[in-house]
């Protein structure tokens, strides 16, 4: 199984807490209970939401080439400006 990506981690965190906030303000439970059904509610939220998200489409890697087929690379070229002698004023 893939690994979630940062977009599923951040839309299910997100998902989590802002429903979880909304279900507490607009139910007003006050009970143990209420408050675990919600929890489990907003966690299954969550999970809905991070699920949903599309995963990234992987590339796939071009074949190598066997190293003779790789010309070697050319030594630099350093460019070197002539010293000048000082002049006597």
């Amino acid at each position: 199984m893939p690994r979630p990506t940062a977009a599923q981690l951040a839309y299910g965190s997100c998902a989590v807490i802002f429903s979880t906030l909304a279900m507490l303000l607009l139910s007003q439970t006050s009970s143990g209970a209420g408050i675990a059904v919600i929890a489990v509610a907003a966690l299954l939220l969550g999970l809905l939401v991070a699920m949903t998200v599309p995963m990234p489409k992987r590339t796939p890697i071009p074949a190598q080439r066997p190293a003779t087929d790789i010309a070697p690379p050319r030594p630099a070229t350093v460019r070197r400006e002539p010293v000048r002698e000082p002049t006597a004023h």
